[in-house]
């Protein structure tokens, strides 16, 4: 096993350290000024302009998109490289376009849907969202109630679903809906691709998190889709998602990854500064402890990661070794994070250091895609050998 990514993918991946060191950290201070003051954590319009023209300058967009859609079809390793750098920021600021949904309508998309949905979307001129969660179903897909129903040449949806992020700017939202209560997720969830703007689809509200993230909820009233719009085939709607699922925790493990590595960073270039009761903090054995525990769980974490994304481009799906990382990797740069802000005492703690806000990503990382709950049992059953 190469345990170094190819030339040209680390050349990439000190590309995207430059563009965050050069272009991205330095927004920081103004953009948690914003959030501190408003409550959301946002780029000014001026601000997500320059970058997007400088990204898409430096050939930064389209990444892991298909070649012939005008992307680089880079394989997950690589990708892990670059949203390892992306991590180490708070600005809020993503490559386009959003890899998991990129990766779900690859599987699935038709001729049509790839034409009007795929192919712009590859080429970031479109954004996405999808609705999966629903209130009181948590990450159960099989407690999933809001349903699709066939009428004619269309589709009739109707439910509640929540905590989709970008719901309403995302030109278009992959909604899933069981479309055979009986097969439940065993046959009988199905997607569908619905339109920004299409009747009884409503943005109800805007729920703001923890550091200034915000989700939505959408109701779905006698909202009428063509059939055209069932993305992929009906009734196999869950294998999809659960592909596009495992993409976006392999990312998040890469993010966790970039956050604890700058904590790290911060940490070690604090403690020899900063002198308590005669001596600097470098040279207590509880800092010396931190910072040795941090670099070794960053370490295996990156390891496992990678592993973890090689299997996937070699046709594997991975599915325990994504529930380990995903575990892995939160509560590893959770833990990295709180002992940086620890170190750092009151400032630690302020809302002009970035730490605060890395503490509230991770926090937030530990729920959405799964807790840790859930895919600590996913791993149980799988080594127990015990039916899903």
């Amino acid at each position: 096993m190469n345990f170094v990514l190819e030339d040209e993918h680390q050349m990439l991946k000190d590309l995207v350290a430059r563009f965050v060191r050069e272009q991205l950290i330095p927004l920081e201070a103004g953009v948690l000024a914003r959030e501190a003051e408003g409550g959301q954590l946002t780029l000014l319009p001026q601000e997500q302009d320059k970058l997007d023209g400088l990204s898409r300058e430096l050939g930064l967009w389209g990444l892991d998109a298909p070649a012939e859609m005008g992307g680089a079809d880079l394989p997950v390793v690589a990708m892990v490289g670059v949203n390892e750098e992306l991590g180490k920021t708070v600005t809020p600021y993503d490559l386009p376009p959003d890899s998991p949904n990129l990766r779900m309508l690859l599987k699935t998309a038709d001729a049509a849907q790839r034409a009007r949905y795929l192919e712009p979307y590859a080429r970031g001129e479109t954004i996405s969202a999808i609705a999966i969660s629903e209130p009181g179903a948590g990450g159960d897909p099989a407690m999933m109630t809001t349903r699709a129903e066939r009428d004619g040449d269309d589709w009739v949806l109707n439910g509640r679903k929540i905590w989709i992020s970008r719901a309403a700017r995302a030109d278009w939202t992959i909604v899933m809906a069981v479309t055979d209560k009986a097969r439940g997720a065993r046959g009988g969830i199905s997607a569908f691709l619905v339109d920004r703007g299409t009747p009884g689809f409503k943005v109800e509200r805007r729920i703001p998190m923890i550091g200034g993230a915000s989700t939505y909820e959408v109701v779905l009233e006698d909202c009428r889709v063509a059939h055209t719009q069932l993305l992929g085939v009906q009734g196999q709607g869950f294998a999809p998602m659960q592909a596009r699922l495992s993409s976006r925790r392999v990312q998040m493990a890469a993010w966790c990854i970039g956050r604890a590595q700058r904590a790290l960073d911060m940490l070690c270039e604090y403690a020899p500064q900063r002198r308590t009761f005669g001596a600097a903090l470098a040279d207590r054995q509880a800092i010396q402890w931190w910072v040795a525990d941090a670099a070794t769980r960053i370490h295996a974490c990156r390891l496992m990661t990678y592993e973890a994304a090689a299997r996937i481009d070699a046709g594997d799906e991975a599915r325990t070794q994504v529930s380990m990382i995903k575990v892995f990797a939160t509560e590893m740069a959770w833990d990295v994070i709180d002992h940086a802000m620890q170190a750092f005492g009151a400032m630690g703690m302020t809302k002009e250091m970035p730490l605060q806000q890395m503490a509230n990503e991770t926090r937030l990382m530990r729920i959405y895609e799964g807790p840790s709950e859930v895919h600590r049992w996913v791993i149980a059953r799988d080594l127990l050998g015990l039916k899903r």
